[in-house]
C-alpha cells in the first residue's frame, strides 16, 4: 500500500471509530454505573438515525443543528424505558441484575425494530445535507466534511461527559454509586434518580451517534444489533468502566477494521475481525485496555 492509500485508510479508520466510540462511551456509563446489560444499546442509536431523518425531510433541519433536539428526545426515551422496565431491578444482585436487564433488554430489541417499520417502513434511509459528499484535501488526503463533523462532534461530546463526570456534584454521585450503591444512600445521594439519569445519558449518546451514523452511512430497523454488537467489543476493548478509554478503544477498532480491509486475505473477514479481537482480549487482558486489574 502507497503512503497515500495508508494515510486516506487511517483517516476513515478514525472517523468510523468515532462512532463506535460514542456509542460505546454510553453501554459503558450504563453497565459501568448500574451493571445494566443493555442489548437495545444500538435499538436507541437506529431511533436517533431516524429522528434526524425526519427533522430533515419533514422541517429541513440541518442533522447537525437538530443533535440537541435529538440528545434531548433520546434522553427522555431512556428516562422512561429505565422507569417502566429497569428501575425495579436496579438493586438486585450484581449476578442477578445482569441477567434480567439482559432479558428485558432484549424485548425491547424485539419491540424496536417493530416500531421503526411502523413508523418509518423497512426501506434503509441516508441524510443527504447539501455538503454530504464534499471534501478538501490535507497533505494529499481527502477529508469528508461530514465525517470530520462527526469526529469533532464525538470529541466534543466525550469532553462534556468527561467534565461531567468529574467536575460536577452528580459526576461524583455516579462514582461514590458505582462504588457502592448502599454507601452512597447513606451519604445522602439519590441513588434512583442518578441511576434513572445515567441510564438516559447512555440512551443519549447512543441516539448522537446515530444521527452521525445516519449522515455517513445509512439507518434501517435491523441495524441495531450490529451497533450494539461493536458496542460491546469497544467495551471490552477498552475495559469495563472505563469512559475515556472506550472512546480510545473504539478509535483504535475503526482504524483496525478500515487498515484490515483493504489487506488481501482479511478483507473479506474484517466483520470477523472485531470477533476475534474480543475473544483475544477477554482470554489475554480480561481488564481491558484502559482498566485496572481487579
Amino acid at each position: 500500500m502507497t503512503f497515500g492509500l495508508v494515510a486516506q485508510t487511517f483517516v476513515n479508520g478514525i472517523n468510523i471509530g468515532a462512532m463506535y466510540g460514542l456509542i460505546a462511551v454510553g453501554l459503558s456509563l450504563t453497565f459501568g454505573v448500574m451493571k445494566i446489560l443493555n442489548v437495545a444499546h444500538g435499538e436507541f442509536l437506529m431511533v436517533g438515525g431516524y429522528m434526524a431523518f425526519w427533522l430533515f425531510t419533514l422541517f429541513d433541519i440541518d442533522p447537525l443543528l437538530g443533535l440537541p433536539l435529538i440528545g434531548i428526545a433520546l434522553f427522555l426515551l431512556g428516562a422512561i424505558c429505565y422507569k417502566l422496565l429497569f428501575s425495579g431491578l436496579a438493586r438486585f444482585h450484581e449476578e442477578t441484575k445482569v441477567k434480567n436487564t439482559l432479558l428485558v433488554s432484549f424485548g425491547l430489541f424485539l419491540i424496536f425494530p417493530q416500531v421503526a417499520r411502523w413508523l418509518w417502513t423497512g426501506d434503509e434511509r441516508a441524510i443527504t445535507p447539501v455538503y454530504s459528499g464534499e471534501s478538501f484535501p490535507i497533505l494529499g488526503v481527502r477529508c469528508g466534511y461530514v465525517p470530520l463533523a462527526g469526529l469533532l462532534v464525538a470529541v466534543v461530546v466525550i469532553l462534556a461527559l468527561h467534565l461531567l463526570l468529574t467536575k460536577t456534584y452528580f459526576g461524583k454521585s455516579i462514582r461514590a454509586t458505582t462504588e457502592n450503591w448502599k454507601s452512597a444512600k447513606l451519604m445522602g445521594i439519590n441513588v434512583d434518580r442518578t441511576y434513572l439519569i445515567t441510564f438516559a445519558l447512555g440512551a443519549a449518546l447512543a441516539g448522537l451517534a446515530g444521527v452521525l451514523v445516519g449522515m455517513t452511512q445509512s439507518v434501517a430497523p435491523d441495524m441495531g444489533m450490529q451497533w450494539t454488537l461493536k458496542a460491546l467489543i469497544v467495551l471490552v476493548l477498552a475495559g469495563i468502566g472505563s469512559i475515556g478509554g472506550a472512546f480510545f478503544a473504539g478509535l483504535i477498532l475503526g482504524v483496525v477494521e478500515a487498515v484490515s480491509a483493504n489487506l488481501p486475505y482479511i478483507g473479506p473477514y474484517t466483520v470477523a475481525l472485531g470477533l476475534v479481537i474480543f475473544l483475544l482480549i477477554l482470554m489475554l487482558r480480561p481488564q481491558g485496555l484502559f482498566g485496572k486489574e481487579g
